[in-house]
This record gives C-alpha cells, structure tokens and sequence, in this order.
C-alpha cells in the first residue's frame, strides 16, 4: 500500500553551524500535516524531538542537542510520509571555553576551572583564567637573557597580567623571531577580542533571551507557590526571618569578642608607657638608623625621625644629648648633598624629580633646589639636541650615549602624545618602519625626527616641573597653604622672564637645527657654521620635505597642548612657513626634471584619438604633484596660506609655466629627432588587452619623420583642447594662484609649435607635389599652341591626385581630425601652382584649351571637400586665363571627358570624400 503523502524533504536550515543547544529553522517540503504528525527529528545523530516546535509543512524550530557526529544529516519521520531524506547538513560546533567573568545565558559548569593535578580542589584565580597565549600566534620564545631585560626594562615586566606590563618586553622575549606579517594577524587578533568584550549586554541579552524568559518564569512559579502554602502569612516574610538572624549573629558577635575589645585597651595604654620610656633610646640609636634608612631609599622614614629628634632635642641643654644630636645634623647634611646630586642627574623621571625636592625642602636644604633642577633639565636638553646633531654629521647612528633615553622617561612622553586630541599617530610622532627604513630614508629626515622625539620626550616633563613650581604642588599635592607653598610661588615668580628666557633658548635651537639641516641659507653667516654641516648630504624630495613637515607640525602640535603660550612657539610656525615653501619650490623643480624625463617614454603609438600616451603621462605626473602638494600646502590652525603670499604666488606660477613650457619643448625636441635617435631610446610598449592599441601587429614600427610631426600635431592639439583645461580645474582645486597665466601662456606657447610643426610638414608634403606638376604638364615636349584633340587626363594630374591621397592616407592613419587643416593647405599650394603654371602660358590653341580647363576642372573636382576660399580664388584665376568654350560640341565634349575621368578613379576619388570610420592605428 503506498503512503498518503510523499516522504519529507528538508531543503535548508539556518544557521547551518553552530553548538550545541542551538536554535535553528528547518525548512522543506511534506513536514508533517501538524504537530501530532511529527513522530521523529535528529540532527547529526541526536534526536531532537523534544525541542522541535512544528510550525507549518515547510517550516520546523527546534534546538541542536550535543552529538558525536561533528557534522550530519536532518532527518524528518512523520506518520504521513515515513523517514524523510535532507539534501542540506548541519556542522556541530565545539563549545567555546566561558570564564569565570564573562556573561553567559546558560549555567557553565564550574568543575572545569579547578586544579584537578593537585589533591585539593584549589580553585584558580580570575587573572589565571586568561588566555596564555593573548595574540593568537605561534609563540617564539627569544634568547635574551633575563638580566638584560631587566636592565633594559627597570620596573618593567614581560607578564601580561601584571600592572607594570610591558608590551615591548613581552613581544622580545615571545616574539623575537615572528615576521611582521604575524604581527599584524596579532594585531587584528588583538582588535576582535576587543570589538567582542565592546559588543555590550545588548548582544548578549538578545542571545540568551528566551533563557531570561525562562527564569523569569521559575521565580514567578516560586512567588506563587510561597503564597500559595502560606508559610509567610505564618512565620512572617523570608526577609524579615533573615534580619532577624543577622540581629542576632551580631549581638552574639559582641558577647564573644567584649573581652578581647577590653584587652586591646589595656594593651595600649601599656605601649603609650613603653613609648615614653623608649624616647632617649631613639636618640641614641638614629645616627644609626639613619645611616640604614638612607642605604636602603628610606628617606620618608628619615625626614620623619630627624624632625621628630629636632621637636625633642632641637633646644636641650643636656651636653651628651647635644654631642649625639650634632651627629643626627651631620648625617642629615651628607643626606641633603646626596638628594642634590640625585636630583640634578640626568636623565631622570618627573616623579623623582618632584620627590627629591620635597625630600629637600622638607630637610630645608639651603637655596631653591626646584629653580635648580629646572636650570640643569634646560641645560640637559640643549645638551641633547646638540648631540643629536653633532653624531648626525659625524656619519654615527643616533642611539648611544646622551641620546638613548631611559625607557621610563620615553615610554611618558609616547604615551603623552597619545593622550593629546591633536595628535592621532598612536603616540609616536613616526608610523611603523619597514626593516629597510634607516638605509633609505636620508640623514635630514632622520635627524628631525629623532630632533623632535628629543623636544617631545623632554620639553613636557620640563614645562610641568615648571607648573608644578608656579603653582606650589612640588610641596602640597593638596594643595594647602603653607610657607614653603608661598615660598615657592614667589620665588616663580620672580623667575618667569628667566624661564621664559629658558624655553624660547629650546625653540630657537630646535628651530636653528632644523633651519641648518634644510634651510642653510635662512641662517646669518655666524650660524651657519654652527648649525649647518649638511652639505654632503643627500639632497631632498618633495616627499620627504613632506615628510619633515608632518614631523614638525606634530611637534608643534604636542608643545601647543601643554599649553605653552603661542608667543613662544612662533617660531615654529614661521618654520613651517619657509618649509612649505621649500617643499613647493623641491616639488615643482623636481616635476620639471620628470617631465624632461618624458621624452625618453615616447613610444609612438597612437590611439583612436590620435594621440600617444605622453599627454596623458604628462597630465598625470602633474596631478601626483599637486596631490603631493596637498599636505605641506594644507592650513592647519594657526597656520597661513603660503600660496597667497606674493612673493610665492610669483615664484609657484613663474615655475608652472616653466614646467608646461619645458613638456613643450620636449615635444619640439622630439620632432627634430633623428631616425637614429629614436631607435636607440624608443621602449615599444605592447598593451595587448588595450582595445585602443594596434601595436601588437607591428612590433617593429618605427615611425617617420613626417608621421612624428603628425603625431605630435595630433598631441598638440589634445593638450590645447582638453590637457591643460583639466590642469587648470586642478591647479584651482588645489588653491593655486594664477591658474589663468599658467594656462594662457601654455596654450600660446602649444599653438606656436602647433604653428611652426604645421608649416614643416605642410613644406615636406606639399612642395613635392606641386613641383612635380610643371615636369608632368610639358613631359613629351607638350606645348599647349600644338597638341591633339583631348581624349581624357593626363597621367601627371592622376599622379598629383594620388600623392594627395598617399598625404590623406597618412594624416587619416594618425587623426582623423587633421584630415581637413592639412589637405586643405596641400590644395591651396596645388590650386597656386596651377594658376601660375597657366598664367605663364602666352597663347592656346583650341585644344590646349580645351585640355587645360578639363585637367583644372577635374582637379578641382576631384578635391572639392577641401577647397578653401584662397584655393578657389587660384583656380578661378587658371580658369579665367585660359580661352572660353565657344561651340557646344566643345562642351559636350569637356563633359564626357570629366565623367569618365571621374569613373575610372572613382576608388581612388572616394577617399577624398566625408567618411565617420574611424582609422586604424599603429
């Protein structure tokens, strides 16, 4: 007996993956006629009939259960159909570990995150639970011993769940030898794991809803079943019984530990005995306490214990208490000596700065300990820059000596940078560097940026320690009102014109070194010996004069948010100035030597235009350039338009102009080549996929003389007509001044070689032509008193015709544009030469004339479409002199004659005829 309904077919499911316990839609065809119909459901193995929600024949919603299979098929059994098929499969997803502190929808067996090696379930700490391996790459672990970490890294640590984490640390010992491809999966890997904990609860909540649906309908149940027995209408309310309990707890709590609260005072009073005994002993032993608290850095301890024996015995008049107290004095001022030296050492944090002059202050050193650290961190910092200069032009690599900072110092000023909304480099002033960067990048660049992370890693820690002294808090971080505070404050200022003196001294040096680096000619003549030094450098591009304005304006930028007044940093400003400029004037010097460069890329092939890749080439490098112009020519705040100034306005188009006419100059060169020449810089570049390109048929072109002056008329024309409007839109889209001059002086300088270019070729194609008529006129001894009656024309005019046709089968091959400039001008020194010839004639006879107007009429005829008002002019004037027609036999004749003329080269006369097919090119 065959079944009612065909077997169940699943088609699809979604998700198609997933863990266990996942909600997923089947859909197919014959599901079942209703719930009661559906008798079987398993997915990869386990059966899932509990959970499956039949929602229509096509249509099932269940939850995936843990399975063997890691992958298999849906299977669907109704009473209906029997044990359906599925032509879709399901993949079954391991669980992902859920630690102790992340959310999770569904209770997580807490067994798994035991310590099940030891004997005792010993549960594991939070931070223990992350992972060991937080990049998500293989783990190569350097051989750099650990001694020299430390040393490199002072309070530093390799471990990624310390609070003193290094990550520079970590990445040296595990990742020494991981290229830098791995590095950057790291980084991504680094950027998930952030992305997924920045998802929030509303995710999670959206995930684990119908969990939450589910409690909440269990703590509704339990409410309804504790009203429904009424055990609290009996005993009273859960909380209620609870505070009653800890009520209690609590006065049990007290009842046990009275006696032990009673001990604790009597043993109190009993130390406050002690104590009082013990104060002559303390005298006594403080020289040596001293001495130990000193050696081990105990100076809190120290300050505290010398201004405890001075309250004591500061005025006793008891001889041993002052023989021991003058010993307390001694040790205190090797102390004061030894904080001194501390705090003017170099390189040292600002933490320990502010510390060793409270340390003094509080020991009441003699002098301003403050004003003179802030002396010897200028004198420091000029040392540095100096240095960074001096190992620069000595050839040395900049890393030894003053210059390696300390890495708590840098690692501050790094993360400074990062802080400042001004600056979005991530806390460096450089981007990452490829391995190869030192041997390629010149000695300038590298020497203004290591300049500059000088400035930046230093000035700050400088400016604040001054801050610090203005406003008190190197002796109050709460700021209270005391002596040393006022003290302080009118020591600063008396001192601000000093420390401005100071600062303006750092951006002039900084400024100086730059200037003597790039901009040598800035500086008098007693400073260019000092700061200057470069000269056998390499010179430099536009794009790294970019380059070290984007490291100085970052600069500027970090010293402008630590709120230095403008005043100061004006310099720096008026640096950037003349580095835009100079970066404006390298950029276009430098185009104008690509564009020379040109020529040697000419390859002669054309396209359907009519044209060859050179303007576009030449087009192209001109807008890199200006798009490279677009950073140093930028307005930052503060900044001005280095474009409206005169002087650069004039200098900026005096240049533009010399580079479009230095291009057209080029083009002339290359008309003049010789066939030689060509040969021998010509690159023949094929583009096979090019529906423009023609070249691949003949490899071996090489064009001629007159063929190059069609091309680079053809060329001509485009820049006129198309290249240099587009420059224009983008010499004024990039906020260029004198766009129109530019423009008109390079199209007058292309329409001169347009001009000169035109009369050559017109010369070599056309004097040819014109003279070869008067030999063909009188070949045979002709003689237009005695000749025979016409029988058609002569061999010369159809020789004349078709050279006109071999010019038009030339010109048509490169641009079908110039067809009409260049015939109509062969035509007008034809249509000369005919009336001259003709005029020059002192009689005819009645056939001469006869065979003279029907050669004029049939070439006149024949090169109709390019007859101009000066070649009809000549031709009526050949006409005019020769006798008129008299009889209509003579007529007919002339006629006749014309039309078989006209039939028997009419192929070669089509030619000459208006046509929109366009040319094939080489």
């Amino acid at each position: 007996m065959s079944r009612a309904r065909p077997p169940p077919l699943v088609t699809g499911i979604s998700p198609k993956e997933g863990p266990a316990w996942t909600k997923v839609t089947i859909r197919g065809e014959n599901l079942g006629t209703g719930p009661a119909d559906l008798i079987g459901l398993s997915i990869c193995g386990h059966n899932c009939l509990l959970t499956a929600e039949w929602m229509s024949a096509s249509k099932i919603v269940c939850r995936v259960g843990p399975a063997k299979d890691d992958k298999g098929e849906i299977n669907v059994t109704t009473k209906s159909g029997g044990l359906g098929t599925s032509t879709v499969s399901f993949k079954l997803l391991k669980p992902e570990r859920i630690g102790i502190l992340d959310q999770s929808a569904v209770w997580v067996d807490e067994m798994n995150y035991y310590d099940m090696r030891t004997d005792r379930n010993k549960g594991l700490s939070p931070l223990s639970l992350r992972p060991s391996n937080p990049l998500g790459i293989d783990i190569d672990k350097g051989k750099i011993p650990q001694n020299d970490m430390e040393q490199t890294f002072p309070g530093m640590s390799g471990d990624f769940t310390s609070e003193n984490f290094s990550a520079t640390w970590y990445l040296m010992e595990n990742h020494s030898g991981t290229s830098f491809e791995q590095l950057k999966i790291a980084a991504n890997n680094l950027k998930k794991q952030a992305n997924k904990k920045n998802e929030g609860s509303l995710a999670y909540v959206k995930g684990g809803l119908s969990t939450f649906f589910e409690a909440q309908d269990a703590l509704s149940a339990i409410h309804q079943k504790l009203e429904s027995d009424g055990t609290e209408k009996v005993e009273g309310s859960m909380t209620q019984r609870l505070e009653n309990i800890l009520n209690r707890a609590s006065d049990t709590a007290d009842t046990l530990f009275q006696e032990v609260l009673g001990r604790k005072d009597k043993a109190d009073s009993t130390r406050n005995a002690l104590n009082v005994l013990q104060r002559f002993k303390f005298l006594f032993n403080l020289p040596l306490n001293i001495e130990r608290n000193i050696q081990k850095g105990d100076y809190d301890v120290v300050i505290n214990d010398y201004e405890k024996a001075k309250s004591l015995f500061g005025n006793t008049e008891v001889p041993v208490f002052k023989k021991v107290y003058s010993e307390v004095e001694t040790r205190i001022n090797a102390l004061r000596s030894l904080l001194l030296e501390k705090l003017l050492q170099t390189p040292s944090t600002l933490h320990d700065q502010k510390r060793y002059i409270r340390y003094l202050s509080d020991l009441h050193a003699p002098g301003d300990p403050a004003w003179q650290c802030i002396y010897a961190q200028h004198k420091w910092i000029l040392q540095l820059m100096q240095n960074c200069r001096d190992e620069f032009i000595s050839g040395q690599r900049v890393g030894v000596g003053a210059l390696e900072l300390e890495g708590d110092t840098r690692s501050s000023a790094l993360s400074r940078l990062g802080h400042t909304s001004s600056l979005k480099r991530g806390g460096s002033l450089r981007t990452p560097r490829p391995s190869t960067w030192r041997s390629e990048t010149p000695q300038q660049v590298q020497f203004v940026e290591k300049l500059s992370d000088v400035v930046i890693g230093q000035l700050p820690n400088f400016w604040k320690l001054w801050i610090s002294y203005v406003n008190g808090s190197l002796f109050s971080e709460t700021g209270e009102k005391s002596g040393q505070v006022e003290k302080s404050k009118k020591n600063a200022r008396q001192r601000q014109n000093d420390f401005k003196k100071m600062i303006e001294e750092v951006t002039n040096r900084l400024v100086k070194l730059v200037r003597g680096a790039l901009l040598i000619g800035t500086l008098p003549p007693h400073e260019q010996s000092l700061y200057g030094g470069w000269e056998n450098k390499t010179e430099l591009t536009g794009q790294w004069m970019t380059q070290i304005i984007h490291t100085v304006r970052c600069c500027h930028e970090a010293l402008s948010a630590l709120e230095i007044p403008n005043d100061l940093l004006q310099v720096i400003q008026d640096l950037l100035v003349d580095l835009r400029v100079q970066c404006l004037v390298v950029t276009l010097l430098h185009t104008t030597e690509d564009i020379k460069r040109l020529a040697d890329k000419e390859d002669w092939i054309v396209d359907n235009k009519g044209i060859t890749s050179l303007p576009s080439q030449f087009e192209q490098c001109m807008v890199q350039m200006l798009q490279s112009l677009k950073e140093p020519l930028d307005i930052r705040p503060g900044e001005i338009n280095v474009l409206q100034v005169d002087q650069v306005q004039d200098q900026a188009a005096e240049l533009s102009v010399k580079i479009m006419k230095v291009f057209i100059n080029t083009l002339d060169h290359l008309s003049t080549k010789t066939d030689a020449e060509i040969n021998a810089t010509r690159n023949i570049a094929v583009d096979l996929s090019s529906p423009d390109r023609f070249s691949a048929i003949q490899e071996d072109f090489s064009p001629t003389a007159e063929q190059r002056l069609l091309i680079i008329l053809s060329n001509c024309q485009y820049l006129e007509r198309h290249t240099f409007l587009n420059l224009a839109d983008h010499f004024e889209k990039h906020c260029f001044t004198g766009t129109e001059k530019i423009t008109r002086v390079s199209v007058e300088a292309v329409r001169e070689l347009d001009r000169q270019l035109f009369e050559a070729y017109i010369e070599r194609r056309a004097d040819p032509i014109a003279g070869a008529l008067e030999p063909g006129i009188y070949a045979g001894y002709f003689d237009w008193r005695d000749c025979q009656a016409p029988t058609g024309v002569r061999n010369y005019l159809k020789e004349a015709l078709v050279n006109i046709i071999a010019v038009h089968a030339e010109v048509f091959t490169v641009s079908k544009d110039l067809v009409p400039r260049v015939l109509s001008k062969i035509v007008e020194s034809v249509a000369d030469e005919m009336c001259r010839l003709m005029q020059c004639v002192s009689s005819f006879s009645k056939n001469g004339a006869l065979q003279a107007r029907l050669e004029i009429c049939a070439l006149k005829d024949a090169i109709s479409a390019y007859l101009s008002s000066k070649s009809n002019v000549s031709f009526k004037h050949a006409l005019d002199t020769l006798p008129q027609l008299q009889s209509g036999a003579d007529k007919k004749l002339l006629e006749e004659l014309l039309n078989k003329f006209k039939s028997s080269m009419q192929l070669q006369l089509t030619c000459f005829q208006p046509s929109s097919v366009q040319p094939i090119k080489r």
